[in-house]
C-alpha cells in the first residue's frame, strides 16, 4: 500500500480504479488502440498501456453477482430496474402509453420436496414452524414438526426436518427443467387467452400480443421460483394499446390455466414436473399496493442474486472435487452430491447437472424478457459508453474524429485481475465501497 501510494504515476492509478467504479476484482488489459485516416493511412492518434501505471489498463469485472463484486452487481441491477420499469410506465424508447395495458405480476413456484423448517409471520407475529400435534415419525426417526419460531436469520431455515426423506433428486431436477417449464408456460399462456377470447393463436396476433420480463429467485431449499411481469399490447406491441376485451381479468385466468397444466418430462427417470400449487397473481397499478417502482426494484434485487442464500459456492465445482471439505452447508452439500450422481448419467446429460452443480441444476438465464417488452441490457450499456466517450471528448481526453474517415485498429491482451490487499484498502477509500469480510469480521 505505501509502495502504491509513493509511486509516481499513483494519480492515474487512483483515476483507473475511480472509473472502475470501486470494482473489486478488475480486469487488467494490455494492448494499444490506433486511429487512422482511411483515405491517407496516416496515423491520427494512438492509445497505448506502456504509460499506464504497471503497463496495464483496469477496467470494470461487470459480472452480475453480488457476491463476487457489489459494485459491478449494482450497475447490472440498476439497469435491470430501468429495463423493467420501462415497460411499465415507458421511457427509454418506450412510449408512455404502455402505463395503461393491462399488466400482472405473476409467481411461479416450484412443487414440495419434502418438509422444511419455514418462517411464517401473521399480524406481524412470528408463527411456529411447523406445529403439529399429532406429528408422524419418519421411517428414519425423525418427528415431523417444528415448535420453533424462527428468526430470520436462522441457519435451518430451507433445511428438511429430515434430510433422509427429503427428495434431492426432484429438487435439482425441477432446477434443470424449469426453463423447459417456463417456456411450455408462455405457449400454453398465448393459447388459453386466445381460447377465452374465441381464437386462435394466429387470429390473435392480429389483435392482441402478450409481452413479459421474468427473473428466476432461489428459495432456501435450494429449488428457484419465478417472478414476471406479463402485459397485454396490441399487434403493435407496445406502440398500440390492446381492444377493449383484452382486460386484465383475463389474462389472469389464462395464467392460471396455464400455470396448472403445463409439465415437463425427464424420459431416461420418467419424472414428470409441474408448478407449485402456491401461484400470486396481482396486478400492477400505478397508485396501488404494487407500483411500477415496486415490481422494478423487486425484480432488479434478484438479478443480481445466484444460490448463495442456499449456502454454495459462486464458482463451478469440479469433478475432482472433495465435497466434505468444501465451506458450505450440509443441505447444500447433498444438492450438490446429487446433481454430480444424476450428471454421471448418459441419459441425463443434455442436463449438464455437473456443469451446473454449484448452481444446484438450475442452468438457465436468471433474467430473460420477450422480444417487444422493453429496451435492451445492450442498448443501456451502449448508451452509457456513448455518453462517457462524449465527455471524455468534450473534456479533451480523446480526439474528436469523423468516423467514416477513419479506421479504428485496436489489439488487447488478458494480463491478469484483481487488486492486492494494500490496493483493495486504497480502491475502498477512494470509491467508498466496503471490502469483503475476513474471518466473519467487516473490514
Amino acid at each position: 500500500m505505501i509502495s502504491r501510494l509513493h509511486d509516481p504515476n499513483y494519480d492515474r492509478w487512483a483515476c483507473q480504479i475511480k472509473r472502475t467504479g470501486g470494482c473489486r476484482q478488475p480486469i487488467h488489459l494490455r494492448g494499444k488502440v490506433e486511429h487512422y485516416d482511411r483515405a491517407t493511412g496516416q496515423l491520427l492518434h494512438r492509445y497505448s498501456t506502456i504509460h499506464e501505471p504497471d503497463g496495464v489498463l483496469r477496467v470494470p469485472c461487470k459480472t452480475r453477482r453480488a457476491s463476487r463484486c457489489p459494485a459491478c452487481a449494482e450497475v447490472y441491477r440498476a439497469d435491470t430496474y430501468q429495463l423493467i420499469r420501462a415497460g411499465l410506465v415507458g421511457g427509454k424508447g418506450v412510449p408512455e402509453t404502455v402505463s395503461a395495458h393491462p399488466c400482472l405480476f405473476v409467481t411461479l413456484t416450484a412443487p414440495s420436496f419434502g418438509a422444511v423448517h419455514v418462517r411464517r409471520e401473521k399480524n406481524g407475529k412470528v408463527l411456529p414452524c411447523r406445529a403439529r400435534r399429532d406429528a408422524e415419525t419418519c421411517p428414519h426417526g425423525h418427528v415431523m414438526s417444528c415448535t420453533a419460531r424462527h428468526s430470520a436469520d436462522d441457519p435451518r431455515l430451507g433445511e428438511p426436518l429430515c434430510p433422509d426423506c427429503y427428495d434431492y433428486d426432484g429438487s435439482v431436477l425441477f432446477n434443470a427443467i424449469s426453463p423447459e417449464l417456463w417456456r411450455r408456460f408462455t405457449l400454453a399462456l398465448r393459447r388459453r387467452f386466445a381460447k377465452l377470447n374465441g381464437l386462435t393463436v394466429k387470429a390473435m396476433r392480429e389483435h392482441v400480443s402478450i409481452a413479459f420480463a421474468k427473473v428466476a429467485e432461489y428459495q432456501r431449499r435450494g429449488v428457484v421460483h419465478f417472478h414476471a411481469v406479463i402485459r397485454l399490447d396490441g399487434p403493435d406491441g407496445p406502440d398500440s394499446p390492446p381492444p377493449v376485451w383484452a382486460t386484465a381479468d383475463a389474462l389472469a385466468q389464462a395464467v392460471d390455466h396455464a400455470a396448472s397444466v403445463v409439465t415437463a418430462e425427464i424420459k431416461p427417470l420418467s419424472r414428470t414436473f409441474r408448478w407449485g400449487t402456491q401461484l400470486d397473481v396481482r396486478r400492477i397499478t400505478m397508485d396501488g399496493d404494487l407500483t411500477e417502482q415496486a415490481v422494478a426494484a423487486y425484480i432488479a434485487k434478484y438479478a443480481t442474486k445466484a444460490a448463495e442464500c442456499v449456502g454454495t459456492l459462486d464458482r463451478r465445482i469440479q469433478p475432482l472435487d472433495d465435497l466434505a471439505t468444501l465451506p458450505i452447508r450440509e443441505h447444500a452439500r447433498r444438492l450438490i452430491a446429487a446433481c454430480m450422481r444424476l450428471g454421471s448419467d448418459p441419459g441425463l446429460t443434455d442436463l449438464r447437472l455437473i456443469h451446473w452443480a454449484h448452481m444446484l441444476g438450475f442452468r438457465g438465464h436468471f433474467s430473460t424478457k420477450s422480444r417487444h417488452y422493453s429496451t435492451t441490457l445492450g442498448d443501456l450499456r451502449a448508451a452509457r459508453e456513448e455518453h462517457m466517450r462524449t465527455e471524455e471528448i468534450t473534456t479533451g481526453r480523446l480526439p474528436l474524429f469523423d468516423e467514416d474517415t477513419v479506421l479504428v485498429v485496436a489489439h488487447w491482451q488478458y494480463a491478469g485481475r484483481g487488486l492486492s490487499l494494500g490496493e483493495q484498502f486504497l480502491a475502498a477509500a477512494l470509491t467508498g465501497v466496503r471490502l469483503p469480510s475476513v474471518g466473519g469480521a467487516p473490514q
